[in-house]
């Protein structure tokens, strides 16, 4: 019983960091339909693994109804996941989210319809999920990811690496932790496509000039003297 409210702390602890908005604790106990749906989750994934399935997927149900938020009793959700407001999420059956994860609204963590038996993507710690985005595929996120909002990822995405656009490209690594879980920044990514776009942007103009050189010198050869 300590051990399970000692969870239940550090869960609501871990909104207070992530959500300016929060009050108190109690607050997000009592309000916060991310919360709810977690708590819920824990309940059904407890009848799941017991091979209660119907009254899983009751519970499930319910929770869906109540908060807006599709979790299958099946999937594997680790301590601290916060959802932020959570309205329209979808975490599928054979789904695993490590620890200290963060997902916004809109979420899906998918199949694509082809697979057998693992068909959900695997998160792992200290990954953020942006607003609307679509994982599919039975792949890992790893450590430290970053998902842009509106990103549909159906590859991997290595540990400490962003992952932007339709479909998702990885932002270039560094090698060293870009992101932690406490830093919620959704906007503030490089788009590999726009970076390539503006370099061709820059190289064309260079070329340009070079051009307009060109043409001034051969205009000054041809004058007579």
């Amino acid at each position: 019983m300590a051990k399970r409210v000692t969870r239940l702390g550090g869960l609501l602890a871990a909104y207070q960091r992530r959500d300016p908005a929060a009050r108190s604790k109690l607050e997000i106990f009592l309000l916060y339909p991310g919360v709810h749906a977690v708590l819920y989750h824990r309940a059904a994934h407890w009848l799941f693994q017991r091979r209660f399935f119907f009254l899983a997927r009751c519970v499930s149900q319910w929770s869906r109804f109540w908060t807006g938020i599709e979790i299958h009793p099946g999937a594997k959700i680790g301590r601290r996941l916060v959802i932020d407001h959570g309205m329209g999420i979808i975490i599928g059956e054979t789904t695993e989210i490590g620890d200290d994860c963060l997902l916004y609204q809109g979420v899906t963590l998918g199949g694509t319809g082809k697979d057998q038996g693992k068909r959900h993507p695997t998160l792992g710690n200290h990954v953020l999920v942006g607003s609307g985005a679509k994982v599919l595929g039975p792949f890992t996120v790893g450590d430290n990811a970053r998902i842009a909002a509106g990103a549909v990822v159906l590859r991997e995405v290595p540990p400490n690496c962003t992952a932007v656009g339709v479909p998702a490209r990885v932002v270039r690594c560094a090698g060293q932790p870009v992101f932690y879980a406490d830093d919620v920044d959704q906007i503030h990514m490089a788009d590999p496509v726009l970076e390539e776009l503006t370099a061709m942007s820059e190289r064309l103009e260079q070329l340009e000039e070079e051009l307009y050189r060109l043409k001034n010198r051969k205009g000054m050869k041809g004058r007579p003297a």
